[in-house]
């Protein structure tokens, strides 16, 4: 255990890229293999049980500390990271005990076996803990016992980190930890087996915002003609393997989702064996692309009934062609693989290629950019002599949203933040006006806002406000804020009567005052053209 704690300890305490990897390629160069493992799943964000809820433990740390639980809440809210509240509540802050067992017992064995105790016996046995932990046993003990492992460190950069320790290709290594593995000791030994034709999904490739090449974009990414454009679809990424032994649809996130869509899987059994097509999972009703909120409500279902797959039916836009009749493709350039992909749609009707796009200028494009059809949220431009590579590799693809969607709010509630955050003002609730002269809360947003700014907003909240429920603070409604988000639909479980999806602040109208905040039907007048009203898709 003291070797992981040494290398979070070194994850956490640099931004630097090169740093980290120095740091995980040791730690897996010496590392056992089982606790490697462990050590994958965790920072890959895996594992998260909770063993004990995080209530019990703020009340059991109160009395084991002699605490009023208002104090240990208090500290709670400010720290915003109850492992590290908990780290820093404890006498035993800087020797360590060496109390902690391998890491592979203490998941797979004694955290479990605590659950199951009565619960006078948990919290005896956390007493025993806290008596001797030191501050990063306890705040990494209490992680994996909360299931809130956290760390910032990019998969492929892990990825890269394995094949260089153990002198293995980086594109191996990749494939490997996207098929189905569980941590034991024969890790190792799973890297570096051979992969099999199994239902596993190959890494996903994907692209990069466009806006990260700023304004004059075109001049850094040359001739048009150099590149794919197609529509961005507003639906979920997936990748469809046909092996002998069955279909599977896999989610970009690593979820296997096969079991909800029994109509893709009847509609591609045609497919020959060892076949893998990426693109994209959308409900199309009478030809046209629905709202990502109809798929929504096919993914919220393991089980799908006859009626709801006749009322929202679900279909794939290939994209790319990766493996066909078990030959992988990747290595070959997208031009190639798109024409192999159109000659089996040919031959295959079912399989439904994304249509391409031909702008012949780069202010075309602009223009479809601008105004894409429904259930389109932008383009993505590929590089047509592109392969398909793993991961977010710069260069070769480009995501190119539309403009978001944006409404004038009144900031009407703010909630300290977690982490770095955990000591401002970071977590905010905005309304609009509903024509009546009241505010209805419309959206939370988290991000978009500068450190000056959001320390400048912390002392405004605590100098102003007027009431404090839980860790939530109501503020009067003096500030407008300009909030974006990237859709709209219409929704009976909002007050407002809609949900945005990813909003965000873009900025503080210190220019604006409330009173000229936007209503309830701007976003009635945005939604118009955009969706349908809830249940008719």
């Amino acid at each position: 255990m003291e070797r992981f704690i040494a290398l979070y300890r070194a994850l956490d305490q640099t931004q630097s890229q090169n740093a980290k990897l120095n740091a995980l390629r040791a730690y897996f160069s010496e590392a056992d293999p089982h606790e490697a493992a462990w050590a994958v799943e965790l920072l890959r964000g895996g594992h998260a049980r909770r063993f004990i809820p995080p209530k019990k433990l703020r009340l059991w740390l109160a009395e084991y500390l002699g605490l009023p639980i208002d104090l240990v809440e208090e500290c709670y809210q400010h720290v915003g990271d109850l492992s590290e509240t908990v780290a820093l509540l404890l006498p035993n802050r800087s020797n360590p005990s060496g109390n902690l067992p391998p890491l592979p017992y203490l998941a797979e064995v004694q955290l479990p076996r605590l659950a199951t105790l009565p619960e006078a016996e948990q919290k005896a046995w956390l007493h025993e803990q806290w008596k001797k932990l030191s501050f990063w046993e306890a705040f990494l003990f209490h992680k994996l016992l909360l299931g809130a492992m956290r760390v910032g460190v990019a998969e492929g950069l892990l990825t890269r980190a394995l094949a260089e320790a153990l002198h293995l290709p980086e594109a191996h290594v990749a494939q490997r930890l996207s098929a189905e593995w569980k941590p034991s000791p024969r890790f190792y030994e799973h890297l570096r087996a051979q992969a099999e034709a199994t239902l596993d999904p190959y890494p996903f490739f994907l692209a990069y915002p466009l806006e990260d090449l700023g304004e004059n974009f075109p001049e850094k990414l040359g001739s048009l003609s150099e590149y794919q454009v197609e529509w961005k679809w507003d639906g979920m990424r997936v990748q469809l393997v046909r092996r002998k032994s069955g279909l599977a649809l896999w989610s970009r996130g690593g979820v296997c989702i096969t079991e909800g869509f029994p109509d893709i899987v009847q509609r591609f059994a045609p497919l020959p064996p060892d076949t893998v097509i990426d693109g994209e999972l959308l409900i199309v009703k009478d030809g046209l692309v629905q709202p990502f909120a109809a798929l929504q409500r096919r993914l919220l279902r393991k089980k799908v009934s006859a009626a709801l797959l006749r009322e929202l039916p679900a279909t794939i836009y290939a994209y790319d062609l990766l493996e066909w009749e078990g030959k992988d493709l990747r290595e070959l350039p997208l031009r190639e693989r798109r024409r192999m992909l159109e000659e089996i749609a040919l031959r295959y009707p079912f399989v439904e290629v994304s249509p391409l796009i031909a702008p012949a200028d780069w202010a075309e494009l602009e223009r479809y950019r601008d105004q894409p059809p429904l259930g389109a949220e932008g383009l993505m431009l590929k590089r047509q002599d592109s392969p398909y590579l793993t991961g977010r590799r710069r260069g070769y693809w480009w995501k190119y949203k539309r403009n978001p969607f944006s409404v004038d709010a009144v900031l009407v509630y703010a909630q300290r933040g977690h982490g770095r955050r955990s000591g401002w003002f970071t977590d905010l609730t905005f309304a609009l006006w509903d024509g009546h002269g009241q505010l209805i809360t419309f959206a939370k947003a988290y991000s978009g806002l500068t450190d000056a700014e959001m320390q400048e907003l912390t002392r405004w909240v605590r100098a102003h406000a007027i009431e404090k429920v839980g860790p939530v603070v109501k503020v009067p409604p003096v500030w407008v804020f300009e909030i974006a988000f990237e859709g709209i639909q219409r929704s009976n479980r909002h007050k407002c009567g809609y949900a945005v999806r990813f909003p965000r602040i873009l900025r503080w109208r210190k220019d604006k005052p409330a009173s000229e905040a936007d209503t309830i039907y701007t976003l009635e007048r945005l939604a118009a053209p955009l969706s349908l009203p809830e249940g008719e898709y």
